[in-house]
Order: C-alpha cells, then structure tokens, then sequence
C-alpha cells in the first residue's frame, strides 16, 4: 500500500530578509523555523531544506541497511547514521555524505562495507536524490 506523506511551509518576505516555518503535517510533531541565513550562513536554532534532507537521507539509509543485513541472516545490533547534505549558494545542493557505523554481530568489515553500499543504492531517498553525488563511509564499531 502506498503512502503519502505531507509538509507546508508558510514563507512571508523576500529571500535574503523572510523567514518561514515548515510543519511537518503528517506526523504532527512540529514546526521549524527556516530562513536564507539558517540555509546559507549559520543555523541558529533554524533547520534548512538540507537538514530536512539529512534527516530524511539518513533515516532511509539506516532502514534499507537494516533490513538488508537482516535478511542476509545477519541481523544489525545498532546502526548509527549520519548525512551531511552540502548546499553551494549560486550551485544548489554539490554532494550527500554518508557515515555509518555498526554493530553487527558474526558480519566481518567488508561484509558490512558491501551491505552498506547495497543500502546507498537502493534506499528511496538515494534514488530520489540520483542527481547528486552521494558518497559514503561505513565501518563496524
């Protein structure tokens, strides 16, 4: 069965000088604030449409390497995912790296590195996201 999942930002005022709030509408956890400088400069207590990104990017990933590893007889103990989304004003979003560590017992290093690469293919979010370089680091802890 297919889901939909929705967000909506209200935005008020220009580029360089609004701001806007994102709600995440679907869950109903909440509503973050975002604007040019939290996107360009520095956060300051504001998310960015990269970070959106992360979160998203890093969670699928975690997901489909789970659920990899798990029917590979070699069920992850824990999985801890980071992206880092890199945004260029003037270029856009120039690159996605991924880091992810594991703890999966009776799985050696490369076993592991080769589940994970599986995972940066063929989770949702990096086929959703194919035009941008997507890079990645996996190790075991």
């Amino acid at each position: 069965m297919a889901t939909t999942r929705q967000a909506h930002t209200v935005w008020e005022g220009n580029l360089l000088d609004g701001q806007g709030v994102v709600t995440l509408d679907s869950s109903g956890i909440g509503e973050y604030p975002v604007s040019w400088p939290s996107r360009a400069e520095a956060a300051n207590g504001k998310t960015s449409p990269e970070e959106l990104i992360a979160a998203a990017h890093s969670s699928c990933f975690s997901m489909a390497l789970s659920h990899g590893l798990a029917g590979a007889g070699t069920p992850p103990t824990k999985l801890t995912t980071s992206a880092d989304v890199t945004f260029q004003p003037g270029e856009g979003i120039t690159g996605i790296h991924i880091t992810v560590q594991g703890e999966v017992p009776g799985l050696d290093e490369a076993g592991f590195v080769k589940a994970a690469e599986d995972a940066k293919a063929n989770c949702p979010v990096s086929q959703a996201l194919s035009g941008t370089k997507i890079t990645l680091s996996a190790s075991l802890a």
